[in-house]
């Protein structure tokens, strides 16, 4: 398999099981079947990536798909966490969120992230715009070796 289209591991950031479903529904088939993680709240991500318990054995995440919405810690925390740790900035961050506000869309680029994608509420719109960042992410970009 060329290297471009290897499996990665995804970390998705997401405390509505809806749009967990929506999400494994949309990376199960696609061409290359990643590996989906999911926490449901900004405290368990950062446990997660920083692989503290009970995260001790988990991969690092080749690409985190973060809400902004989220409990005990908003992404946008979260994100600001991720960029200014040496060992975590590299991994690419697309933030995946209902909301369409300016101010949010401003601050999460400032904070580094890596793409802004506001999630369809229709559920065919919401899995074909899953599966393009997935492509993006397998077929277009170059992403570092974890």
């Amino acid at each position: 398999m060329p290297e471009q289209l290897r499996p990665i591991d995804i970390l998705l950031v997401e405390d509505d099981p809806g749009d967990v479903l929506m999400t494994r529904e949309a990376l199960a088939d696609n061409k290359v079947h990643n590996t989906l993680h999911v926490v449901n709240d900004g405290v368990e991500a950062m446990r997660f990536v920083r692989r503290q318990p009970p995260y001790e054995d988990v991969p690092r995440p080749g690409l985190i798909l973060l809400d902004l919405n989220l409990p005990r810690r908003n992404g946008q925390e979260v994100l600001a966490e991720l960029k200014s740790s040496d060992d975590l900035r590299t991994i690419p961050v697309v933030i995946l969120t209902t909301s369409e506000a300016e101010e949010d869309v401003l601050r999460s680029y400032q904070l580094h992230a890596n793409a802004y994608v506001t999630k369809p509420v229709d559920f065919e719109q919401f899995v074909a715009a899953v599966r393009q960042i997935d492509d993006f992410f397998l077929t277009v970009v170059k992403l570092p070796h974890t």
